[in-house]
């Protein structure tokens, strides 16, 4: 039997989608397809997308899910577009699926410290929501104003607290996803236990959009600290500064985020940060013994820093935290930024920070670096030319022996952005042949068609 031609195919999937949705769902507008097409990582597709769906309710995402199976068509699940490795990238022909409007806060219990989200929330409005209550939404990555829940389930999001409150994972009780054939399936519980079966809430967080598409997630909420304490000290260097992290956590202080700025992205932010030193670290300490812990961690650090400075005033402390958070930013005003996202076991965070640096001069590409030191993630980010078509080589290389640095020190391509498509090329080296034969054959059975967000991941 002769296979349909594509743009017969293609049709008939938008006649479908026509019918069964209401009138405010579908569009071709190319303004729109143009907007929907990339995320931001700058990578840029071959070729534009068929059509976007904008989804308001499960319903929806169950239709359109429906016929693009029936159809073999494939389809881009898509939150806010901060992603920052190509995983929300739309090519030729395929169907975007926008799930930013599905943004309800479905319930929120402060005897169960639970949140009920559609994925389309904003993960600082559910924080703000939880405050109401005297709790907060742990995760806090460095988008936290702009991505979404469900943007954040799908890489597996971490962020500044990760050092004590861990990543996206940690937080995600339950969820609520469409498999590629439209079948609505839950996994999880309400409860912070629970072992029944697989940890298909686990498999799913983390996935980039290829094994599910979610529509809700139940997340576990905490209690607001009763009081934080913040230091920000400058180094001399960035080595100084990574080596000087390793003294928090020998002295027993698990702080709520360690965070790690290089001189370049200090200069980027604002050329009198970088006159102080040529490094940052931030350190929060919180809870009751805030204050204590940041007493040692200031003790800790006196000797070894250029200056040191301590406050427990919140607004004071995001002026302290103000050159982490505004880093990306300011990197994209220079240029189109290669983001990567290693991360290596805490003692060997020194040694790759050097590593890094002679990538850097060997290939004649500038690389500047943020951590999560607490963690050992690193963000080495290579910034080239916006005008250009593509990246230059010299670019790659350096990534790549990045990459390499990584797994290398006993580390991994990616702590939090996700593989998208920048990475796939090194999935297989650090997963090895049976693992990553594993896991392509779990993708078969959750989409034996291959149609959800084709070319990603693995």
């Amino acid at each position: 039997m002769t296979a349909a031609p594509e743009t017969t195919v293609s049709a008939q999937l938008l006649g479908l989608l026509a019918r069964d949705l209401p009138p405010d769902r579908l569009t071709t507008d190319p303004a729109v397809l143009a907007a929907h097409a990339t995320d931001r990582s700058g990578a840029r597709p071959d070729g534009e997308p068929l059509a976007v769906v904008h989804a308001r309710r499960t319903e929806d995402v169950t239709v359109t899910l429906r016929h693009a199976h029936a159809l073999r068509m494939p389809v881009v699940p898509r939150g806010a577009g901060t992603g920052l490795s190509g995983g929300a990238t739309a090519g030729e022909g395929s169907l975007v699926l926008d799930l930013s409007g599905m943004n309800r806060i479905l319930e929120l219990s402060a005897d169960d410290q639970l949140a009920v989200v559609e994925p389309g929330v904003i993960t600082a409005e559910l924080d703000r929501a939880a405050g109401t209550h005297g709790l907060r939404y742990a995760p806090d990555p460095a988008s936290a104003a702009l991505s979404t829940i469900g943007g954040n389930i799908a890489t597996n999001a971490g962020g500044l607290r990760c050092a004590k409150y861990g990543v996206t994972r940690d937080s995600v009780l339950g969820l609520e996803g469409v498999l590629a054939d439209g079948t609505v399936v839950r996994t999880g519980r309400r409860t912070v236990k629970g072992v029944t079966g697989y940890d298909l809430t686990a498999l799913l967080t983390g996935s980039e959009g290829t094994l599910a598409v979610i529509t809700s997630a139940t997340l576990r909420l905490r209690p607001v600290p009763v009081a934080t304490a913040t230091l920000a000290a400058h180094f001399t260097t960035f080595e100084a500064a990574a080596e000087a992290s390793y003294a928090i956590g020998r002295a027993g202080v698990e702080p709520a985020l360690a965070e790690l700025v290089d001189g370049p992205v200090l200069e980027a932010v604002d050329p009198v940060l970088r006159e102080r030193g040529a490094a940052l670290l931030v350190v929060q300490c919180d809870g009751a013994g805030a204050a204590v812990e940041a007493a040692t961690v200031a003790r800790l650090l006196a000797p070894l820093a250029v200056t040191v400075e301590t406050t427990e005033d919140p607004a004071e402390a995001e002026v302290l935290l103000a050159a982490r958070r505004g880093a990306l930013p300011a990197l994209e005003r220079l240029g189109r930024p290669l983001i990567e996202d290693i991360a290596v076991p805490r003692s060997r965070l020194a040694e790759a920070v050097r590593e890094i640096r002679a990538i850097s001069a060997r290939h004649d590409v500038p690389v500047f670096t943020i951590a999560h030191a607490a963690d050992g993630n690193l963000h080495p980010i290579i910034v080239v030319d916006p005008s250009l078509g593509r990246l230059p080589e010299a670019a790659w290389e350096a990534a790549g022996e990045i990459f390499a640095l990584a797994l290398r020190l006993g580390g991994t391509l990616t702590g939090e952005h996700g593989v998208g498509t920048l990475k796939r090329q090194w999935v297989a080296d650090e997963l090895g042949p049976a693992a990553h034969g594993l896991q392509r054959r779990l993708k078969e059975v959750f989409d034996p068609r291959g149609i959800l967000n084709p070319g990603k991941s693995l």
